[in-house]
């Protein structure tokens, strides 16, 4: 007698299982064989059809699920599964203009052509059309970086840790190099500075307190082994009160006087003054180099706005030792790093007109008003979305810049705010929510504080809020 289950369907026999050739030829497949390829999607039912195979034999399935249609719906779904992205876009209300983890910056759409003109054609990425002879990738953007920042000479590598890591291995392997102890940040990741000087066969000689350094801490520690004087922009943390740094003018006559290059690791890096679009002010490139510093480092996909890239900039003689290093070429960034940078490298030569043509600046600076009409509009939407177990309301916030990038400041925003209606449970229901959000086909990334979800609007694009409109208007959770 054949068993059956409560929908009165009958167990499935091994010998029910249709053979994979079977499958294979049937009309409902061919779309799938000519997108995917015949391989794949040979692989893909020959492992569909051996885990079934092993459910039936523990007496798991009806006959209906090992139906070739339905074998077939099963197949489909798993190979839509394998080949989807794992990168994939997502819908930024964290608050947070640039989230290390979701991408940083936002290329504006200048660099997005030129990035685009460079993948399908061949460049002169390091070839001189001069002289006919292979030329220095270098060379594409040096020139506009050193008048951007006033720089003898540059060099750029992938990211701003690369840049550090070069410039101690090129000038100070074997070496000490003097930091203030309140200056051993650790960046995303646990990236420690400690952990790059000892990477670059550095050794860290550290000066001072963690509140408070002085002229003569660095002045003791100078000896024969002293390669560098490094001072490191703490854009990630503050220390507040009775506190102490070193001016970097003193630095510079101190290195100066014993010989030994002065270099800052400015972290984000900003090549133009914030404050004058009411941001807080921020040490620029410019300002740093006009300091008399040998070196500086810093990063293009921070308050740069750019792709990721580390950069060092300064003096000629330094910059040319850290070019013919052999960490340069493993470092060396790409034909697409080197057309975003020169594109939004060149905007900054009209600095007037970076707050409507640089992505990073104009979400840096969008109107509280304009946000708060943004999250009005979005409210209903999503009240109607997320039911009446949810309270939605319309609130002000506080945005941040991220990345390190000044962590004491933040910016008036707007946003939506999700609390659970019930009395009890509300923490299991808000992360319930939270993984909603999260696993639509276009991901939404906000933030839970006190038992709520928080939407920031400032990163929202119009496009992205009519989108969310559509899909929470038809949408239940």
């Amino acid at each position: 007698m054949t068993l059956s289950t409560s929908s009165q369907q009958p167990l499935a026999l091994p010998a029910d299982l249709p053979a994979l050739d079977k499958v294979l030829h049937k009309p409902e497949l061919t779309p799938a064989i000519n997108q995917h390829g015949l391989t794949l999607v040979t692989q893909q039912l020959r492992l569909l059809l051996a885990q079934l195979r092993t459910r039936v034999l523990q007496q798991q399935l009806t006959t209906a699920d090992v139906d070739p249609a339905y074998i077939i719906a099963q197949l489909i779904e798993r190979l839509n599964a394998l080949t989807a992205s794992k990168l994939k876009t997502v819908i930024n209300l964290t608050g947070t203009v640039l989230h290390t983890n979701l991408g940083r910056a936002l290329l504006p759409d200048c660099a997005v052509e030129a990035v685009t003109q460079v993948l399908t054609q061949p460049t002169n990425l390091e070839f001189d059309l001069a002289s006919g002879k292979r030329g220095d990738r270098d060379s594409l953007i040096e020139e506009l970086i050193c008048e951007l920042t006033g720089a003898e000479a540059a060099t750029v590598v992938n990211n701003n840790a690369a840049a550090v890591l070069l410039m101690l291995n090129a000038l100070a392997s074997q070496k000490e190099v003097i930091v203030s102890r309140g200056e051993l940040v650790e960046i995303g990741g646990s990236f420690r500075i400690p952990d790059i000087m000892s990477s670059a066969g550095s050794k860290l000689v550290e000066v001072g307190t963690t509140n408070r350094t002085h002229y003569a801490d660095y002045e003791r520690a100078i000896n024969e082994h002293t390669a560098m004087l490094m001072k490191v922009h703490c854009s990630n943390y503050a220390v507040v009160g009775f506190t102490k740094e070193t001016d970097l003018s003193e630095l510079v006559k101190l290195g100066q006087q014993h010989q030994v290059s002065v270099t800052v690791d400015l972290g984000s890096g900003t090549l133009v003054d914030l404050a004058q679009w009411g941001l807080p002010h921020e040490p620029t490139v410019k300002e740093i180099v006009d300091a008399g510093v040998d070196l500086v480092t810093f990063s293009g996909d921070k308050l740069l706005g750019g792709p990721q890239a580390g950069f060092i900039v300064g003096r000629k003689s330094l910059i040319e030792i850290i070019k013919k290093h052999p960490l340069k070429r493993a470092l060396r960034v790409g034909k697409l790093t080197m057309a975003a940078l020169e594109s939004v490298l060149s905007l900054y030569r009209s600095p007037e007109l970076l707050p409507e043509r640089l992505t990073t600046l104009r979400l840096l600076t969008r109107p509280q008003a304009e946000i708060q009409q943004q999250a009005e509009r979005l409210q209903s939407s999503l009240q109607q979305a997320v039911g009446g177990d949810y309270q939605v309301s319309c609130a002000p916030m506080h945005s941040q810049i991220g990345s390190g990038a000044m962590p004491i400041e933040s910016l008036p925003s707007f946003g939506l705010v999700v609390h659970y209606a019930g009395s009890d449970k509300a923490g299991r229901q808000i992360m319930q929510l939270e993984r909603w959000l999260r696993n639509q086909s276009q991901p939404i990334i906000g933030r839970i504080h006190k038992n709520a979800i928080y939407l920031d609007c400032r990163c929202l694009t119009a496009q992205q809020a009519s989108l969310l409109q559509e899909t929470w208007s038809a949408t239940r959770l």
